[in-house]
């Protein structure tokens, strides 16, 4: 969010903090919505002019700036567009046409659009249209479509489809990366067309998140209801991507999901924060803040080792402690909707439904809040050991040659407890990597009769990276063999590799024949 990314809210200082980005392995940044919308300062999710960039970050030609010097430092940039609805205040399009929109569907923030009905041809033109205009004028890198279980057509082909052929039109011969957000995480979004997709490439995985929310903070109320933060939840995003692929959820009252079968481990994209889920809260506080340390150390090396894209929010790299609340600068009986719905939004979690609780929430439209959720870069510093563990981490996983491989049929998992799981990371000579990942307290494994901790036959295994390290804030590494049995420290993620046994022995005697 460029308005709360830095203290000044604009592109050129945005600009400032990109060769940092780069450094510290970042390789893309999503920017939420950037279509002009009223006041003063917002998310964007209710754009009226779809071909405007905002006011309110500096001009055009400073968004330009900004994706060339991204560009410049290996990084590409790619927008998030909220092609399901339009934003209730200024929207003027009534004027040239009632046909802009649907009175087939619904929609839960305004009107549907018209994309498969009576005059809908230029609507579609209007939305691919648009598309090409953000690749053509920025030379963006892709784009992050917003809530598509709200975009409604049963046209034979689905505008998201007709705008993914418009914008790789657009950015040819480059490449370019579009993902989804899909509430019910339907796979249709990221198979090709000829499978019956719309051919974008990435889909966001809320059942990551929601898994690991459970697991580092404990509660699973409201939407969190059907998980538990179980090894094998972990297991089974590692290796198919989503938990749910249709078995009934009992907080939908329905099946969530669909089969991710054939599909790449990169397709899925997973997080620990976004913006909605660190806003949908009454404090707005990250969930680092919630979580024991060594929890959520042990959580981040879970899900920066697994073979899915990870999604950083922003600041949560060096464990920003600024909060991120919803903000909107709304007046009149628009700024009572506003605060009346995200309250309503909110009693979903018994928690935070009771009258003290709602008496407490913030009102969305206070400029304080909006100023609050500006971030802190001296925290690069003072949190300096969770900085540098998301940083060694985003190098392991981008140097070694078995995480680098992202290919989930390479992995297999098993639980090595209630709070403690394995994943077996099956490299190409012998090269393997065993992940260990303990939630809870110290853990003696005897006997060792999981298979998975098997070294390759005339290897052994060598510890290589563990989160319990000092220089992550930890309090040492210990030897996880022993005598007595595998000893896997708690609240810590370990890796070790698979090594040849007795190398220096082995090379001694191969130097010493004729």
């Amino acid at each position: 969010h460029v308005g709360t990314f830095t203290p000044e809210g604009t592109w050129e200082a945005a600009i400032a903090q990109l060769p940092e980005l780069a450094r510290a392995g970042m390789t893309l940044i999503e920017v939420m919505p950037l279509a002009e919308f009223p006041g003063k300062f917002g998310w964007g999710y209710d754009g009226v002019y779809m071909f405007s960039p905002t006011r309110l970050y500096g001009r055009p030609d400073d968004f330009r700036r900004f994706v060339d010097r991204a560009h410049a430092l290996g990084v590409g940039v790619i927008l998030d567009v909220v092609y399901n609805h339009f934003g209730s205040v200024g929207n003027y399009l009534r004027e040239f046409s009632d046909f802009y929109f649907s009175k087939t569907y619904g929609n839960e923030w305004s009107e549907a659009l018209n994309f498969d009905d009576r005059k809908s041809g230029p609507v579609r033109e209007f939305f691919e249209a648009n598309a090409r205009y953000w690749i053509e004028e920025f030379h963006l890198d892709g784009f992050r479509f917003d809530a598509t279980q709200a975009i409604h057509d049963a046209s034979p082909e689905n505008i998201l489809a007709a705008v993914a052929r418009a914008s790789r039109e657009a950015a040819a011969p480059r490449t370019i990366l579009l993902a989804a957000e899909n509430g019910p995480q339907d796979v249709r979004q990221i198979k090709p067309p000829a499978a019956g997709g719309y051919g974008l490439d990435m889909i966001w995985n809320d059942d990551f998140h929601h898994a690991a929310r459970v697991r580092t903070t404990g509660n699973n109320e409201g939407y969190y209801w059907d998980f538990l933060g179980a090894p094998q939840e972990f297991i089974a995003t590692a290796r198919r991507g989503f938990v749910y692929q249709g078995q009934f959820a009992r907080w939908q009252g329905s099946p969530r999901g669909t089969p991710t079968t054939g599909l790449p481990a990169a397709a899925f994209v997973t997080f620990l924060e976004n913006h909605d889920q660190v806003a949908n809260s009454a404090t707005g506080q990250r969930p680092a803040q919630l979580a024991s340390p060594g929890v959520w150390r042990a959580m981040t090396t879970l899900w920066l080792l697994s073979p899915q894209t990870p999604m950083f929010f922003q600041g949560q790299e060096f464990g920003a402690t600024t909060p991120f609340l919803y903000f909107a600068d709304f007046s009149g009986r628009e700024a009572k909707g506003v605060a009346t719905g995200r309250a309503n939004f909110l009693k979903q979690f018994p928690s935070l439904a009771t009258p003290e609780a709602q008496a407490r929430l913030h009102n969305p439209t206070d400029p304080a809040i909006f100023q609050q959720c500006k971030l802190n870069f001296a925290e690069r510093t003072t949190r300096r050991e969770l900085y540098d563990l998301h940083i060694d981490l985003l190098a392991l996983r981008r140097d070694d040659p078995v995480f680098r491989q992202q290919q989930a049929d390479r992995i297999d998992g098993a639980a090595l407890g209630a709070d403690c799981l394995v994943l077996r990371y099956f490299g190409q000579e012998g090269d393997d990597r065993l992940l260990l990942v303990n939630f809870g307290r110290d853990l003696l494994l005897t006997p060792v009769s999981e298979p998975l901790l098997a070294p390759p036959a005339e290897r052994e295994w060598t510890p290589l990276w563990s989160s319990a390290d000092a220089k992550y804030g930890g309090g040492g590494a210990a030897p996880i063999e022993t005598k007595e049995g595998w000893r896997i420290p708690g609240e810590t993620g370990a890796v070790l590799a698979a090594t040849i046994r007795n190398a220096e022995e082995k090379n001694a005697k191969l130097k010493a024949k004729p």
